[in-house]
């Protein structure tokens, strides 16, 4: 017959607790999918580190930097070619002077470094470029082509916002939104990561139900395009 449960001994009259293991993550619609996290899904690098603030002296120089050119560009109401000129004949004025200047105050001239663009990275940026023009070329072809009724109306629905963005705010405007969106959005997200799944998952059921009407009402009584007839060998 079994004895009696051992309890843990106290030691000093304090009743030594057995950590409790974690709660499982709650079983929804999780936007990252299973098992992976937001660092993960950023790439894992410094990217990464710095859209999270893990590293905070480069986010903070990110934000400040596109946060000056706004200020250039929209407040101060200043061009962009006027401004690379007046960096570029600032520096080298600065840097000119002070190279001559060494002979009669014998120091060192200034240490100004080689920059070149590697090889394998311009090819890298490239491929990677051509992959996505011509993933979005077959996409635009396969819709052209009445293929994928969803996929029309998304394409139809992402253009319509993207135009009413576009006479909201120009672009300068809508590049500095992006660059604040992406250093805020991915750290709540990582914060408030289940309360955004399980909202997440309460809209994408309710989101079928209202596509299965549609569907059923509208949508099945839209004529479309035969499907192709794949050639026999």
């Amino acid at each position: 017959m079994a004895g009696p449960a051992e309890e843990t001994p106290a030691i000093d009259g304090v009743v030594e607790e057995t950590a409790s293991p974690p709660a499982a993550r709650s079983r929804g619609l999780w936007v990252l999918g299973e098992d992976r996290s937001v660092h993960k899904a950023l790439g894992g690098g410094k990217t990464a580190d710095v859209l999270l603030w893990k590293d905070k002296k480069t986010s903070a120089a990110v934000v400040g930097g596109a946060t000056v050119l706004w200020v250039l560009f929209e407040v101060v109401e200043y061009h962009l070619l006027t401004l690379v000129s007046h960096v570029l004949i600032a520096a080298l004025t600065i840097l000119f002077l002070w190279s001559n200047a060494t002979v009669f105050i014998k120091k060192s001239p200034p240490n100004v470094p080689e920059v070149q663009i590697p090889e394998d990275l311009a090819v890298n940026i490239a491929l990677t470029l051509r992959a996505e023009i011509n993933k979005a070329l077959g996409l635009l072809r396969e819709i052209a082509l009445g293929h994928d009724l969803m996929k029309f109306i998304g394409v139809i629905v992402a253009l319509w916002i993207l135009s009413e963005i576009g006479e909201l705010c120009d672009l300068l405007r809508l590049m500095y939104i992006v660059v604040l969106i992406l250093h805020t959005v991915p750290i709540l997200y990582h914060k408030y990561q289940d309360q955004v799944d399980d909202f997440a998952a309460k809209a994408h059921t309710e989101l079928c139900k209202q596509y299965k009407v549609l569907d059923a009402k509208v949508l099945s009584k839209i004529p479309r395009a035969p499907p192709k007839d794949k050639k026999q060998n």
